[in-house]
């Protein structure tokens, strides 16, 4: 009988497993400033719509 390498399960049935990285490289961006950039870009957007 086969050993399982790492206790993982050879197979996930399609789920992947997402690992949080702490690396200090990494960008990291604010949740708050995506939020805002995206309400500031649908204002924006509106604003187009509204005077064209």
């Amino acid at each position: 009988m086969a050993k399982k390498s790492g206790g993982r399960l050879v197979s996930s049935a399609g789920l992947v497993n997402y690992y949080d990285s702490e690396d200090r490289r990494a960008f990291h961006v604010n949740p708050a400033y995506v939020l805002a950039l995206a309400v500031g870009v649908g204002v924006f957007i509106f604003i187009l719509n509204v005077f064209y």
